[in-house]
Formats: C-alpha cells, sequence, structure tokens
C-alpha cells in the first residue's frame, strides 16, 4: 500500500512510520510540496495521513507559498483532486470531527496514535481497495453503451481519441474519449499510465524487462516518463502475491 503523511513533528512521523511496517511511505513535513505532488504531478496514494495542526510548511524552506494552511483547507484541496482520496486525519484535538465528517475522512485519530488504530485503519483501507477492483469502466459508443469490470480489463491504447479497451476474454471494446482524462479517473492502485497512449492493469502484468511491459503475451512500451512509478508498483504487487 501507497501511504503519504503529512505532518510536520517528526517524533510523530517515526512513530507512524514503525506502526505502518513494509508499506511504501512517503513524508511530506509541509502542505506545499504535498500540494505540488498532488496536484502537478499527479502523485497518488492509497491512504493519506494528514496532521490537522500543520504550520504551512514548516520544514520545506522552498514551498512557503501557502503560509497556514492547515491539515483541513489540505484535505480539501486534495479532495478536489482525488473525489476517491481515503484520507485519515491524525490530531491532538477532536475539535474537527465536523469537518473529517464533510470531507467523508475514513478515521480522525487522536495522538498519540495507538499501533492497534493503525492496523485497525489499514485494515479497512485495505478493504476499500479490493472493494474498488471490482469496479466498472462505463464507455459508450456509437449510440451504444456498457460497463466492463476492471477486473477484466488488460489494458487501454488510445489513438486518435479512440480508446480499445483490451479484455480478458480476447475482445476489443472501442469508444471516444481522451486517454490522460481516464488516467485521472481510474490510474492509481490497479491502472497506471505506462506511455503517453497506453494505461495498463498492473495486476495482469507477467513481466517487467527493460522499457517493456509483458501482459498476456503482448508487449507493451514504457516510457522513460512513467518507468519509476510503473517500476514501484510491479514489485509491490509481487510482494503482495508472496505475502
Amino acid at each position: 500500500m501507497r501511504i503519504a503523511i503529512c505532518d510536520d513533528c517528526m517524533e510523530d512521523i517515526r512513530t507512524l512510520k514503525s506502526f505502518l511496517g513494509r508499506h511504501e511511505v512517503s513524508v511530506y513535513s509541509g502542505a506545499d510540496k504535498f500540494l505540488e505532488d498532488i496536484e502537478e504531478k499527479n502523485i497518488l496514494y492509497d491512504l493519506y495521513l494528514i496532521d490537522i495542526y500543520l504550520d504551512g510548511g514548516a520544514g520545506d524552506a522552498d514551498y512557503m507559498e501557502e503560509p497556514g494552511m492547515n491539515g483541513i483547507e489540505l484535505a480539501r484541496r486534495l479532495r478536489e483532486h482525488n473525489e476517491e482520496a481515503a484520507i485519515c486525519f491524525v490530531s491532538a484535538s477532536d475539535d474537527f470531527y465536523r469537518e473529517a465528517y464533510d470531507l467523508y475522512a475514513v478515521q480522525y485519530l487522536i495522538k498519540p496514535v495507538q499501533k492497534e488504530a493503525i492496523e485497525q485503519l489499514l485494515e479497512k483501507v485495505s478493504k476499500n481497495l479490493v472493494r474498488k477492483k471490482e469496479q466498472k469502466l462505463s464507455f459508450q459508443y456509437r449510440g451504444q453503451s456498457g460497463k466492463i469490470p476492471y477486473g477484466k480489463i488488460l489494458y487501454i491504447m488510445s489513438r486518435e481519441h479512440t480508446l480499445s479497451i483490451h479484455c480478458t476474454d480476447g475482445t476489443v471494446q472501442e469508444c471516444r474519449g481522451k486517454l490522460s482524462e481516464l488516467a485521472m479517473r481510474i490510474c492509481g492502485e490497479i491502472f497506471m499510465r505506462c506511455h503517453q497512449s497506453v494505461l495498463v492493469n498492473m495486476y495482469y502484468v507477467d513481466n517487467l524487462k527493460g522499457a517493456e511491459l509483458t501482459v498476456a503475451g503482448q508487449s507493451l512500451p514504457v516510457s522513460r516518463r512513467y518507468y519509476a512509478d510503473v517500476k514501484k508498483r510491479y514489485q509491490e504487487i509481487l510482494f503482495e502475491e508472496v505475502d
């Protein structure tokens, strides 16, 4: 699971990281670098642990564009960019339960955070991720509409605003659309962009060698821009299968 911690207290960060075990954790000590990665670089995480009492960027002197932004305001920005984000607030008080509820937070933890609470949170988010695998992709083409379960999609290719959805049963469904817009909707835990014109279901990747992915016997290109993220996710899934 990919997890982001946004907290300006290094002691609290170390505590949270110690509870997160083998999960991939990225740490942000202020709001501005966090927002740059989310909004400009489109970096997505499976879970966001956000401290409510941020100081607006302490520890990130190069990113002081929005001083005073607290965790609630940060979560609102995140929610605008990613409606499905799993947000957990971490706070020294319970004064912001209402705001957390309005932002559909999955949990609200009071410091000092206990290991058992983190374990329960991870279990809840993991179950939600499994349910996401059961989601369906809606499409329309030439007056027809339908839905394809994510689990039946191998990869999606784009050419001249036509999307070709390659499925596990060998069929190919076409529909009109932009790959960039589709990527914003579905990329994350299951799908990733491996090339300017390709989205791939990472759970069907059989091999990653050099600049190519192998999916159901088909070779797909991996561009330099996306290689590092694709490699990370591929390795994470290998560890999931071992567990």
